[in-house]
C-alpha cells in the first residue's frame, strides 16, 4: 500500500484543528487547493472519509476522529525528532512562526525581526497577527508576542523594550474646530473613532488617574477594526482616536497630530516574547531567542539612560 508523507498527515491535523480548509491552508503556508488535494490523497490511500464537508463547515467523521487521536502524538514525536536534528545545524535555517497582536508586531518588526533576518538570512520568519489570544502550542506557533501581563504562566518570557502607552490624538484642525477635551467625560462632546474588537464588541476607551479608572463608550461616525485606518481618519481631521503611542509617534513629533488627555493615559505593561520549554529547539529558534535577549538588554540600557 502507498505510504503517506508528513505533508498529508500535517494537513489532516491542521484542518481538524482549525475546522476550515482556508484557515488551515494559511497556517501551513499552502494553497487551499493543495491542502484539499493532500487530504484527498490520504483519504484515497486509507480508503475512508476523514472529514464531512459542506459549503459552510468541515468536521471530522468518526473514523477521522479516531485517526487523528492516534496519529497526533506520533506526529508530534516525529517533528520533535526532526527539530532535534535541526538543532545540530551549524548555520540556523528553516521557518519560525510567530503569533502577535497587530500593534505588537509593528513594534518589534523594525527593532527585532528585520535585524535578525539581516544577521541570519537563511531563516524564514512567518508572522501571523490577530487580536485574539490563542494557545501558540496548539496552533502550531514557535513563539508569541503579547503584553507581559497576558503571557500564560507556563511560558518562558523575554521582556521586550520599555513600557508602552495608549494616547488620544487629533489633528490641529480638528482641535481648533471642536476644542480640546480636558477629562475623559468631555469625549461625549467629540467625534471619536470607534474600534471593534475581534469578538465583535466595541472597545471602550480606558483611562486612569490618581488611582481612579474609567472606561468611556465613545461615539462617532466611524467604527473600524484596523488601527491604521483610525490613524488615517485622525490625520484627515475626522475625529479623535485612541491608539498606541508607537503608531503615531512620528505624527506627534511632526505636529500632524496632537496628544490630549495625557495625564489620563498611564504606562502599560511592556511587550514580552514568549515560548514553551522545548527539549530540542532548532538552531533557528535558539538564535532568535538569543538575539531577542541581547536586544532586550540593549533596549533596557537605552531606556535607563533616557
Amino acid at each position: 500500500m502507498p505510504q503517506s508523507g508528513l505533508t498529508e498527515l500535517d494537513a489532516v491535523l491542521m484542518v481538524a484543528r482549525r475546522g476550515k480548509f482556508r484557515a488551515a491552508a494559511l497556517e501551513l503556508g499552502m494553497s487551499t487547493t493543495a491542502l484539499s488535494n493532500a487530504v484527498g490523497k490520504l483519504e484515497r490511500t486509507l480508503g475512508i472519509r476523514l472529514f464531512n464537508r459542506t459549503t459552510r463547515s468541515v468536521s471530522l467523521t468518526e473514523a477521522g476522529r479516531n485517526f487523528v487521536a492516534q496519529i497526533a502524538p506520533a506526529l508530534q514525536d516525529i517533528h520533535e525528532a526532526m527539530d532535534a536534528a535541526r538543532s545540530q545545524q551549524s548555520t540556523p535555517s528553516g521557518v519560525l512562526r510567530i503569533n502577535a497582536f497587530p500593534t505588537a508586531a509593528r513594534e518589534i518588526f523594525a527593532s527585532l525581526v528585520l535585524p535578525f533576518l539581516r544577521a541570519y538570512p537563511q531563516v524564514h520568519i512567518d508572522i501571523v497577527t490577530e487580536g485574539r489570544l490563542i494557545d501558540i502550542v496548539a496552533d502550531g506557533f514557535d513563539l508569541g508576542v503579547r503584553s507581559a501581563d497576558l503571557v500564560p504562566a507556563d511560558m518562558i518570557a523575554i521582556p521586550l523594550g520599555a513600557p508602552r502607552r495608549n494616547v488620544v490624538v487629533g489633528s490641529p484642525a480638528y482641535l481648533k474646530a471642536y476644542g480640546t477635551p480636558m477629562i475623559p467625560q468631555d469625549l461625549s462632546e467629540h467625534v471619536c473613532l470607534r474600534v471593534r474588537l475581534p469578538n465583535g464588541a466595541i472597545y471602550r476607551w480606558p483611562f486612569e488617574k490618581d488611582g481612579r479608572s474609567v472606561h468611556i463608550d465613545v461615539a462617532g461616525a466611524l467604527t473600524l477594526d484596523e488601527t491604521s485606518l483610525a490613524r488615517t481618519a485622525a490625520l484627515c481631521s475626522v475625529g479623535l482616536t485612541l491608539t498606541m503611542e508607537s503608531d503615531v509617534r512620528e505624527d506627534i513629533e511632526a505636529g500632524r497630530l496632537v496628544r490630549v488627555l495625557e495625564d489620563w493615559t498611564p504606562a502599560l505593561s511592556p511587550l514580552s516574547l514568549y515560548y514553551p520549554n522545548r527539549r530540542n529547539p532548532t538552531a533557528a529558534f535558539k538564535a532568535f531567542v538569543d538575539f531577542a535577549r541581547r536586544s532586550s538588554v540593549t533596549d533596557t540600557e537605552i531606556s535607563s539612560k533616557d
